[in-house]
């Protein structure tokens, strides 16, 4: 059986104060990966800037921009002439006072096929996102690209099975995760137990839907934050086909062989042995959650 591949490439960065220095290493990094043969390219959640999320502030808003915007902008310019998808994760004013934690996926011809913006917001200590996010009103679905069918769901979306599994139904080849996770010195100690719990949780996304899994992650220390990388991607049994480390940044460059779906999904097949008839309860208890 012929091999049909589709390369993937993850950018996993630390990031400063600057935007303009943040944009221009992460265009810088594009390249490089292309050159390595990228064609798909997942960018970090919030690219631009610092992760702002860790306090309550006003200010921050004004790092929001509109899509099509001046980062949107860059970047579809940047894909048409490499001819590479780029997914770019935006902080987006919508309109006065509505603003999402959203990512875009910009097509190998430099037009923007579709937006995501994420569902679940999470609020937690130095994770205080529904401050400045409205939760996604899209739902969750994939754009077709030059290269293959993509899905995106965003950082606290990555523990939820329902999501991947609405974006498998819709056609996705890959489910790619922009995140920005990382943990306080007060949690150091159980470090190791959160990563491996985020892992096990993405390689079961993969494994239950038969689909490849890319999570890019930032890494490096952000006030009071600590980010742990660790970006990878799996393919559709959930075993890792690369992963960055823990401490630096890093390029990865990942081929895919697309084939592995379908091989999975008639050996292990989850999707043609659900009970759809059977699951109406998740809808009642969510209206009832006493029924």
């Amino acid at each position: 059986m012929r091999n049909k591949s589709v390369t993937v490439g993850l950018l996993q960065q630390s990031r400063n104060k600057s935007l303009e220095q943040n944009l221009e290493a992460t265009i810088h990094e594009i390249k490089e990966s292309a050159k390595k043969g990228a064609q798909i390219i997942c960018l970090q959640e919030l690219f631009r800037s610092r992760y702002f999320c860790q306090s309550e502030n006003s200010n921050a808003f004004q790092l929001s921009e509109t899509i099509p915007g001046p980062t949107t902008n860059v970047l579809s310019n940047l894909a048409k002439e490499l001819e590479v998808v780029i997914i770019s994760p935006v902080f987006e004013k919508r309109t006065e006072g509505i603003y999402h934690n959203s990512a875009v996926v910009i097509d190998a011809d430099g037009s923007i096929v579709g937006s995501y913006r994420k569902m679940h917001i999470p609020d937690d200590p130095y994770f205080y996102e529904k401050f400045y996010f409205t939760p996604g009103d899209k739902g969750f679905k994939s754009f077709p690209t030059r290269y293959g069918r993509v899905g995106i769901l965003i950082c606290w979306d990555q523990w939820f099975p329902e999501a991947a599994r609405l974006v498998a139904l819709s056609g996705a080849q890959f489910i790619f995760y922009p995140t920005a996770i990382g943990y306080h010195e007060s949690d150091a100690i159980e470090l190791n137990r959160q990563v491996a719990a985020w892992e096990t949780i993405q390689k079961s996304h993969a494994i239950a839907n038969g689909i490849f899994l890319a999570s890019v992650n930032r890494v490096g220390k952000e006030d009071n934050l600590t980010f742990w990388g660790r970006s990878f991607v799996c393919d559709p049994f959930g075993e890792i086909i690369a992963q960055a480390g823990s401490n630096v940044s890093e390029n990865l460059v990942v081929e895919c062989d697309l084939l592995k779906i379908e091989q999975t999904r008639q050996d292990w097949p989850f999707l043609r042995d659900r009970r759809v008839d059977a699951y109406q309860k998740l809808a009642q208890l969510y209206n009832d959650p006493n029924s």
